[in-house]
């Protein structure tokens, strides 16, 4: 049975029985607080956009609580969830799209848009830069494929 740790999408290395945090360097660190940027620019679009039109309940929720799921795992630096976080952020995308046809030229759609185009480039961006970043700090240095 395979361990699951740090190596697994986690963002330390452990050492002792405790977890080191890998520092955030390069790109990897301008992708990640883009990423925060852009999904907090989407977040109040959608919940602007809920509370101009007098949306009932559920409708909140099916706006917001999708991108509030993602939370955790983005600040626990878990790559797999900034990779689902993508999938997701298409939703948003293509609801932008419909709301850009029909409203031509309203400005909520248009920064939800640049917010969501945003928000997958850097977060996949992020999972690409970061991702060296972790196998190099949790591998060991005493193995050596050679």
């Amino acid at each position: 049975r395979r361990a699951r740790g740090p190596a697994r999408g986690g963002a330390g290395k452990r050492r002792g029985g405790t977890v080191t945090a890998v520092p955030r360097t390069g790109a990897a660190a301008g992708f990640w607080a883009a990423s925060w940027g852009f999904w907090l620019v989407l977040f109040g679009q959608q919940a602007l956009d809920a509370f101009v039109r007098d949306a009932p309940w559920i409708i909140w929720f099916a706006y917001l609580v999708p991108l509030l799921i993602f939370v955790p795992g983005m600040l626990r630096d878990r790559l797999r969830t900034y990779v689902w976080l993508c999938f997701v952020v298409l939703l948003y995308f293509v609801r932008l799209v419909l709301r850009l046809f029909a409203e031509p030229g309203a400005l909520p759609p248009i920064v939800g848009m640049v917010a969501v185009v945003g928000l997958f480039t850097c977060a996949m961006l992020y999972v690409r830069q970061r991702g060296p970043q972790l196998r190099a700090a949790t591998s060991d240095p005493g193995d050596s494929d050679g």
